[in-house]
């Protein structure tokens, strides 16, 4: 009997493919299969991401002339890789047509869930950054007919990628997935660690940085805020005068350790996410009003798709989260919480 994605977790869902796959004798190769991505080639050129992006992105495989079959399966692996490939950097301007996506679980909407490293979703919002892909581009993944299952959506988070179409044995399924792809990569989720580990990385950070964007690292927020990173602006400005310098809305100096970032949040603020990547300050504010729901205080964190409202006291915030409940802005529903127990989770 095939398996039934009924966890809670992502990692029970892996767990669950994994054992059943092995237990069945039906993976091919790397063997064992837990902790791996289970696999199961026409004159295109492949690029493969090099291991663990210690060296670079993308590294190009140009097979020896007269491959037999065997060399070109050899290829795809990482010896194939050492041994039958050249490096494509930065400035390399590639265009990538096709992206194939190795997978642990995929559900027939798109969702996917990989082995829980992140190189994946880290590899495409990198292709992203550096121009190799867009919207359009397809996401494809080949797996058996039992790693497709039920996957819950809120275990889907931001910076996952989805598939486009699913190739089983038996099986093409088209996801006909809406969900936005990740438009590159989020820098509040990289730790110092991973930029230490991946050189690329710290390239790419330094071009972001170099054009004007926010790419602060996961906790160095508290630290080293960046230009137009955060706003603390009054609900009730507008638009600046064309002759005063900084953001597009006003912003004004916050009480002492008010702002998330400065210390603690206190029992006052409210957390406000998933905020529609295109979104502004000035839609915020307005659903704000007309849901008579209107803070003391308001900071913008557009690139994280977030933003704190500071209110009075600690029962005027608990009656705006649940006055904003269900809030939509766009075709998007905001996640609203007490920004203390946001922290704690």
């Amino acid at each position: 009997m095939e398996p039934r994605a009924v966890g809670v977790s992502k990692q029970d869902i892996r767990e669950q493919i994994w054992g059943y796959m092995e237990s069945q004798n039906l993976a091919d190769f790397p063997r064992p299969v837990h902790h791996r991505i289970p696999n199961f080639k026409s004159k295109k050129t492949l690029l493969v991401p090099t291991p663990r992006l210690r060296t670079g992105l993308f590294n190009k495989i140009t097979p020896p002339p007269g491959a037999t079959k065997d060399i070109l399966r050899k290829c795809a692996t990482s010896q194939g890789v050492r041994n039958y490939s050249v490096p494509i950097g930065l400035d390399s301007r590639v265009l990538v047509d096709l992206v194939v996506v190795g997978s642990v679980a995929v559900s027939e909407k798109g969702w996917r869930i990989g082995k829980g490293e992140g190189y994946a979703d880290l590899e495409y919002a990198m292709m992203v950054s550096m121009g190799a892909v867009s919207k359009e581009t397809p996401v494809v993944t080949i797996v058996h007919d039992c790693q497709v299952v039920d996957i819950p959506e809120e275990l889907v988070e931001e910076h996952d990628i989805t598939v486009d179409y699913i190739l089983t044995p038996t099986r093409v399924i088209a996801t006909g997935c809406k969900r936005p792809k990740p438009m590159g990569i989020t820098w509040f989720k990289i730790s110092l660690e991973m930029m230490e580990k991946i050189p690329i990385l710290r390239s790419l950070c330094t071009r972001e940085q170099q054009a004007g964007k926010d790419v602060t690292l996961q906790g160095e927020h508290q630290h080293l805020p960046e230009p137009g990173c955060q706003q603390t602006v009054p609900l009730s400005v507008g638009r600046r005068p064309p002759d005063t310098p900084g953001p597009e809305t006003n912003s004004m100096e916050a009480a002492p350790g008010s702002p998330p970032g400065e210390g603690a949040p206190l029992a006052a603020d409210v957390y406000v996410g998933n905020l529609p990547r295109d979104a502004r300050v000035s839609d915020l504010k307005r659903a704000l009003r007309e849901l008579g729901s209107v803070p003391l205080r308001l900071t913008w964190q557009g690139p994280r798709r977030r933003a704190f409202l500071h209110y009075p006291d600690s029962a005027a915030a608990q009656q705006a989260v649940s006055c904003l409940q269900g809030l939509r802005l766009g075709t998007d529903t905001l996640r609203v919480a007490l920004a203390r127990q946001q922290r704690d989770k």
